[in-house]
């Protein structure tokens, strides 16, 4: 995984890697939408929460199943039929 979405943490120590995983929103998020979501990153697990509701839930995927499911959105797996 990359850096994107980390921050040092202001408690470290010095020593080891005391980066802390932050949410982030799409760049491509209007400032007044309200149909975003956003993701955090990290090496275990990626959350996925709306944006609106930050005390709500959030879901959480093994980075293969994320990149699987970014690999089917590229390809446009999930549009609906051209006949709804």
């Amino acid at each position: 995984m990359s850096d994107a979405g980390w921050f040092k943490s202001s408690r470290g120590s010095g020593g080891g890697d005391n980066r802390v995983a932050v949410w982030f929103k799409s760049s491509h998020s209007s400032a007044g939408s309200d149909n975003c979501v956003e993701v955090r990153l990290s090496a275990t697990a990626v959350g996925v929460r709306d944006s609106k509701n930050h005390a709500g839930p959030a879901m959480t995927f093994a980075p293969a199943r994320w990149n699987a499911f970014l690999a089917g959105a590229k390809s446009c797996e999930f549009d609906l039929p051209r006949w709804l």
